[in-house]
């Protein structure tokens, strides 16, 4: 159990708990509110919604290199972990590809719950309680305001969301800093 304590502690803070991921889905929910402010049609806005969702990765490997995060870690066994729980979302992604011309004006709120829930493991892998408040409060956010408002709505307040988690996950990242020197 200790081994697995250090890797998981070490995955924390070579990879500074995932904040360039955080960060990086702060700008894809700028251009996607963007996309639904625009008079383009619903099931377009849908379309343009999956190809920024597919910017995540370029877009966090980007910012990985500015705030100097080890992208892959390559060393920690727990690494590949945390691209199974990344990975956990993409079949629920049909749920979403479902809803797309179905009930389109909705398709926005369901992933946004998608995207929320799935960082719960994350908050096991980088023994944080911020990705663990956030995987709860993402999804019930987004169901409230999403059944209640216009997607843009749900879109920009997203990004309020995501940018109230960088900040918070890096005062957490402070506090494992500071408690391990």
């Amino acid at each position: 159990m200790k081994h697995l304590d250090q890797y998981r502690l070490s995955c924390a803070q070579k990879q500074k708990r995932g904040l360039h991921f955080i960060l990086a889905s702060v700008i894809i929910w700028s251009i996607i509110s963007f996309v639904y402010l625009s008079s383009l049609p619903i099931l377009t806005k849908n379309l343009f919604t999956f190809i920024c969702i597919g910017s995540l990765l370029p877009i966090s490997f980007l910012i990985s290199k500015i705030i100097n995060v080890d992208f892959q870690n390559k060393e920690n066994p727990l690494s590949n972990v945390g691209f199974l729980f990344s990975m956990n979302q993409l079949p629920y992604l049909l749920i979403a590809m479902w809803i797309y011309p179905t009930i389109p004006e909705k398709m926005i709120m369901v992933i946004t719950i998608i995207f929320g829930a799935h960082l719960m493991p994350f908050s096991w892998l980088y023994k944080s309680k911020i990705y663990l408040i956030f995987s709860i409060i993402i999804p019930l956010l987004a169901l409230i305001i999403g059944l209640s408002f216009a997607p843009a709505v749900l879109s920009m307040i997203m990004i309020g969301v995501e940018l109230s988690f960088c900040v918070l996950l890096s005062l957490e990242n402070k506090n494992l800093n500071f408690n391990n020197n």
